[in-house]
């Protein structure tokens, strides 16, 4: 295990528990950090701790909400650097503003490129995110970055929970974008693939139009990064079971899960929607029975490893 003298892992608010498990898999001590709000709304860091000439990891997801945790991010960042810490690695299990990747519209910004030059400007030597909404964000920034997939974890769950050859399985990709996803569930799963065309008239609407592929009579898996509101997924749900499939069942690396998205789950007639905890469940979400969150501390804390020993994190993936 990596030596505490060596290096130190911090941890912002957005998820102190998934922090705790990866610094406990680790066997390192969480990191002694105060972080405080005033009443005028600022954010104030202190590191209680030597780091002087340290390896140090912070931990945190840009998740809602997402400018306070950013902010937050940035803010204990700054406050490692101007301590001397050799290296600064921000772990952010869920990389916030990732869907704002590309100018959709005349006049408008690509948000997930700025935040990228801004963990590099407070002074952030590396990266380590998961599933981010799209691959190209590595290259929006100018230091490393190891983009891991919580795609081992969630495989184990589906094949304790679909035992078989597959024959029985069809993996579901909710849009076209995603067909990538889901063809490398599909390879490990030993199933085929449909897709779901879909139109969205407005952010945060979508609109099923047609399902490619066959469903009927077999147990639909829907992949994907994350789900939001879930009208994408509740939406597929409903489009699948008319077309005769015998179960859906949904697997999320992050558990955004705003506005109406428990209502419309509870509702709906999909079977189980597996998450990861890069994002923690609201007290609301733990209360469905219908969510399960994986852990991805082990993956994670294991990719801290390897980038401190200075091996592969890609091999993780073979």
């Amino acid at each position: 295990m990596p030596s505490e003298q060596t290096i130190k892992i911090f941890s912002g608010n957005s998820n102190p528990r998934l922090a705790q498990s990866i610094c406990e898999t680790l066997d390192v001590p969480l990191g002694n950090l105060r972080s405080v709000r005033f009443s005028d709304g600022e954010m104030f860091v202190e590191i209680n701790e030597n780091v002087r000439g340290a390896e140090v990891f912070v931990i945190q997801s840009t998740s809602q909400p997402a400018n306070d945790n950013l902010m937050e991010l940035l803010i204990i960042i700054d406050a490692l650097k101007r301590a001397s810490s050799k290296s600064i690695c921000a772990v952010i299990p869920y990389y916030g503003y990732a869907r704002q990747d590309r100018k959709v519209a005349p006049r408008t910004p690509i948000t997930s490129k700025l935040v990228a030059d801004i963990l590099s400007a407070a002074g952030a030597s590396r990266v380590l995110s998961m599933d981010l909404h799209a691959g190209q964000i590595q290259g929006f920034f100018d230091i490393p970055v190891d983009h891991l997939y919580a795609m081992p974890v969630l495989i184990e769950d589906i094949k304790a929970n679909f035992p078989g050859d597959g024959d029985d399985v069809v993996v579901v990709s909710p849009d076209a974008g995603g067909v990538e996803r889901a063809r490398a569930y599909a390879k490990r799963v030993g199933s085929g693939i449909a897709i779901i065309d879909k139109r969205r008239p407005k952010p945060n609407i979508a609109m099923i139009m047609n399902i490619v592929g066959e469903v009927k009579d077999r147990h639909a898996i829907i992949v994907d990064d994350l789900v939001d509101t879930a009208g994408t997924l509740t939406e597929a749900t409903a489009a699948l079971m008319e077309k005769g499939a015998k179960s859906v069942t949904a697997y999320m690396s992050h558990a955004v899960l705003s506005g109406p998205a428990i209502e419309r789950i509870e509702e709906s007639p999909l079977k189980r929607l597996v998450v990861t905890d890069t994002i923690p469940l609201s007290e609301k979400a733990k209360k469905s029975s219908k969510i399960e969150v994986l852990s991805v501390a082990p993956l994670l804390a294991k990719a801290v490893r390897r980038i401190h020993l200075g091996e592969s994190v890609s091999s993780l993936f073979v």
